[in-house]
């Protein structure tokens, strides 16, 4: 990484670099031996820390490869040229790390087992090579990766894609080793699928790394015979490498423990010095959450929601496309923890000031959420509080799209004013799906920018290539006149019209808290989550979870 090394980066040979806006060194051979012996020293500074052993990364675009393919070593020395030169570079990492630490210290090697970017060696050629280790003994195991930095989406998968990303590659790699165990990993996601993979067959081990995170307990839970109290990663990507891609530490939607352990524990609570009672009102991530630790901690908790199901708005999202998940983190963890855990929860219920005082609660929790303006307000045009045209009854909510399923004609436009966020961009590829036509009308200069650290801004574009979306950018909505939408061209300042049977609304939210009339006075009342300012489900699951571990 020269950005961060200020040093040229090292390479097999000159070659552009497919994650930097730079391109690589040719390494000469004193080069090529000090950083060979650079891995050795570093596997024996593992022994010497009493780690168990090593594993040298050969995956995605990384140097070890860069000697394997003739696309991206074009030497002419003993580094490159024939299968055994290119080779020779991982062959002496490996057997010299063999040999400075003895056979009783794990050596494994990471490698990409089907690179199918233009150029990159298919499964054919990744297996000659992992089969020519292999029978060198160079190895104890290979984990295989999915996707490149050139094909970047399949390296952590989103749920754009189907499960079990990675087994067919592992299988693949596996069918020609004699000796190496293999690792398969990439979207596996749940232990059952990781039981189904080493029942087929399809590799020796396992690696679950975002389900990991996503709860840490996954292991014991599965061991104890709890697997049913797991809760999955839904693989949005967007607190983890989504947030680390944006230079924060890594945490995790579902799981806000995750890079704040110090400041609350994951799963592991203490009990409360004085059990209360608790109303949560609101059914979201953040009343689920707070109503879950809360009772966790020994606390009598109950919590109403007006809707006949739990998840408020973050339900909405598990009927775009894909996006099932989300429906079973809430039908199956949440519903179950809540009942294992004895809440008392009253759906389909709006609960009113009399009723609350009627309860005698400790501690009043609003967790109700927020609604969508309807003003067609936008960021780029914040001077324009109301479009023109915007309460006619063919303009509806991303909300309304997904939960009332209107009738909405054949041509929608969809004005997005949340950069292609999972709102937008999900109910972009829902209309899609049904059928619709649709327009995407975004400020931004690029479609979905929002979900490019998230990794799911790739596949989710070429769904939309695949249903006909168009995408009109850098470019505001200035009015609705019921068949069409005056926009204006920031770039250009022209106007023009766009001809639409529908316009859909994706802007930011508004709060939308439960108005209370006057509490006793020894009721804590609290607000967290959207209806206190609109923002992300990642957040209301951390507030929820910090209140509750506050009580």
């Amino acid at each position: 990484d020269t950005e961060n090394s200020e040093r040229p980066a090292f390479g097999a040979s000159p070659n552009l670099s497919t994650k930097y806006n730079s391109s690589s060194h040719e390494m000469s051979d004193a080069e090529i031996e000090d950083v060979i012996e650079g891995f050795v020293r570093s596997a024996v500074v593992l022994q010497e820390c009493g780690f168990d052993g090593v594993e040298f990364n050969g995956g995605y675009d990384s140097l070890i490869p860069s000697f394997w393919s003739a696309a991206t070593n074009r030497r002419t020395d003993k580094w490159g040229g024939s299968f055994e030169n290119r080779l020779r570079f991982s062959t002496e990492i490996l057997s010299r790390t063999r040999e400075a630490v003895g056979d009783n210290f794990v050596v494994g090697l990471t490698m990409t087992g089907d690179d199918i970017t233009p150029g990159g060696q298919a499964i054919g050629a990744r297996q000659e090579i992992a089969s020519w280790l292999d029978g060198r003994g160079l190895m104890d195991y290979v984990a295989i990766k999915t996707g490149t930095y050139q094909d970047w989406t399949r390296v952590m998968p989103t749920f754009m894609y189907e499960g079990m990303v990675g087994a067919e590659a592992a299988a693949g790699i596996k069918s020609v080793l004699k000796h190496a165990k293999v690792q398969a990993e990439s979207r596996i996601r749940t232990i059952q699928n990781a039981e189904k993979v080493l029942a087929n067959g399809q590799a020796d081990m396992v690696s679950l790394v975002r389900a990991q995170i996503a709860d840490p307990d996954l292991v014991n839970k599965a061991k104890s015979g709890q697997s049913e109290r797991i809760r999955e990663c839904i693989s949005c990507n967007q607190v983890c490498v989504g947030r680390r891609f944006r230079d924060y530490w890594f945490s995790c939607m579902i799981n806000p423990s995750v890079g704040r352990e110090t400041e609350m524990p994951s799963d592991h609570f203490t009990s409360a010095e004085t059990s209360r009672s608790i109303v949560v009102v609101g059914a979201g991530p953040a009343g689920l959450e707070m109503a879950r630790v809360a009772a966790e901690r020994g606390h009598s908790v109950t919590l109403f929601d007006k809707e006949q199901r739990i998840g408020g708005q973050f339900r909405l999202a598990a009927t775009q496309p894909q996006r099932g998940e989300i429906a079973e983190l809430l039908n199956g963890y949440y519903a179950g923890e809540l009942a294992r855990l004895g809440v008392d929860v009253r759906l389909g219920h709006s609960i009113g000031s009399a009723e609350i005082v009627e309860l005698e609660p400790d501690n009043l929790v609003i967790a109700t959420g927020s609604e969508p303006t309807m003003t067609g307000q936008q960021r780029r045009l914040p001077i324009l509080h109301r479009v023109p045209g915007v309460e006619m009854e063919n303009v509806f909510s991303i909300n309304q799209v997904l939960s009332e399923r209107p009738k909405l004609g054949q041509h929608v436009i969809m004005l997005d004013d949340v950069e292609g966020w999972m709102p937008a961009a999900g109910t972009v590829a829902f209309l899609g799906k049904q059928g619709y036509d649709v327009t995407v009308l975004t400020s931004s200069a690029s479609p979905m920018l929002s979900l490019v650290n998230s990794t799911a801004n790739g596949p989710l574009r070429k769904l939309w290539a695949q249903q006909g979306v168009e995408v009109v950018l850098s470019s505001v909505l200035l009015e609705w006149t019921g068949h069409a939408a005056r926009i204006r061209d920031l770039i250009s300042s022209d106007e023009r019209m766009l001809a639409a049977d529908a316009l859909v609304l994706a802007t930011p939210n508004r709060p939308k808290p439960l108005i209370c009339g006057p509490m006793p006075a020894n009721v804590k009342v609290h607000h967290i989550g959207d209806c206190v300012a609109a923002r992300t489900a990642a957040i209301a699951f951390y507030e929820g979870r910090k209140l509750a571990m506050s009580l």
